[in-house]
C-alpha cells in the first residue's frame, strides 16, 4: 500500500491497521489553511478505500493539536467573497472548509480517534467532534472562540457540539469564547480521558486496537454509520428500521458465519468480508444531502 504524500500532514499506518494522521504545520501551531482543509479529505478517502487500514487517528506534530484558522489573511480571513475570487471552486467560496472536513469525519467508514496533544482552538476542536472518541494530553486547552472573533461556530458544531456535551456546555463556551483546560473539557465529557503528555499516543494506539482487533472491519462501519446518523433521528422507529434492515442483510453474511463458529469453537475469528465490497448494498452508507 502506498501512503500518499501531503504538505500540512503526515499519514502513517502500521502493521495492526492503525493509521495515523498528523497535523503537520508544527511552526503554525498546525493552523488550518485551504491546502490543510483539502488534504484532509483526501486523506480520509484514502483511509476509507484501503482495507488494511482498521482505525483512524488524528493527533497534531509539534505543540499543538491545532491553533485553529490560518489568519494570516488578516481581516480578510473569513471574507468568503474575497477568498472566493474569480475561477475558484464554488465550495471554496461559499462551503464554510472545517464544515466540509467535519461531513467527511462523519462518513468515515473506520473509527476515528482525536488524540489532543496541545491547544485546540476554533476549528481546532470543531474538526474533531465528530471523531468518535476524543482523548487528551493533561495540557491541552480548548476555545471555541468564534464569538471573540466576530463569527460563529463552524464545522456543523452546531449540530456536533451539543451531541457531545449539552446545550448548556455548548452555548457557554461558544458564548464567552475562553479558552479552557483539559480537566474541565474531560469533565463535561468533551473528551475521553487525560493523559501524560507522552503516554497520549500510546493510549489511542491502545484504543484504536481494541476497537478493531476483535471486531469484523464490515460490522465496524455499519455500527458506525448507524449510530452517528440516527443522532438525528425523531423517532426510535427510524433506528429500528435501519437495524432490521442491516440485520436482515447481515445475518446470512459470511462474516456471522466465521463469528458465531469462532465462539463455539473457542477461536479467534478470522473475518473474510471487506469494507471496500461487502458493505450492505440497501444504502450509501457514505450519502449526504446535497449543500444549497
Amino acid at each position: 500500500m502506498d501512503l500518499p504524500v501531503f504538505n500540512t500532514l503526515e499519514l502513517t499506518v502500521d502493521d495492526d491497521g492503525i493509521a495515523t494522521l498528523y497535523l503537520n504545520r508544527p511552526e503554525k501551531m498546525n493552523a488550518f489553511n485551504r491546502e490543510m482543509k483539502d488534504e484532509l479529505l483526501a486523506a480520509f478517502d484514502f483511509t476509507d478505500q484501503h482495507d488494511e487500514v482498521r482505525a483512524v487517528i488524528v493527533t497534531g506534530k509539534g505543540r499543538a493539536f491545532c491553533a485553529g484558522a490560518d489568519l494570516s489573511s488578516g481581516g480578510d480571513t473569513f471574507d468568503y467573497k474575497k477568498r472566493g475570487g474569480e475561477g475558484a471552486n464554488p465550495d471554496d467560496a461559499h462551503r464554510d472548509g472545517g464544515g466540509q472536513v467535519a461531513m467527511r469525519i462523519y462518513r468515515s467508514l473506520k473509527p476515528v480517534i482525536g488524540a489532543v496533544n496541545g491547544a485546540a482552538v476554533g476549528v481546532g476542536i470543531t474538526m474533531q467532534l465528530p471523531m468518535d472518541v476524543r482523548m487528551a494530553s493533561e495540557d491541552a486547552k480548548f476555545g471555541f472562540v468564534f464569538s471573540r472573533r466576530g463569527i460563529v461556530n463552524e464545522a456543523a458544531s452546531s449540530w456536533f457540539l451539543s451531541r457531545v456535551v449539552g446545550i448548556s456546555s455548548a452555548l457557554e463556551w461558544c458564548f464567552t469564547g475562553r479558552v479552557f483546560k483539559a480537566d474541565e473539557a474531560k469533565e463535561r465529557g468533551l473528551v475521553r480521558s487525560l493523559h501524560k503528555p507522552e503516554d497520549l499516543y500510546p493510549a489511542a494506539v491502545a484504543l484504536a486496537k481494541e476497537m478493531v482487533e476483535q471486531s469484523a472491519p464490515v460490522s465496524v462501519a455499519v455500527i458506525r454509520q448507524m449510530i452517528w446518523r440516527m443522532a438525528g433521528a425523531d423517532h426510535p422507529m427510524e433506528a429500528h428500521k435501519l437495524d432490521s434492515k442491516a440485520m436482515k442483510s447481515r445475518g446470512g453474511s459470511e462474516d456471522v458465519k466465521e463469528g458465531v463458529m469462532s465462539f463455539l469453537e473457542k477461536r479467534p475469528a478470522v473475518f473474510p468480508d471487506k469494507v471496500s465490497r461487502d458493505l450492505p448494498d440497501f444504502f450509501d452508507w457514505q450519502s449526504e444531502p446535497p449543500f444549497e
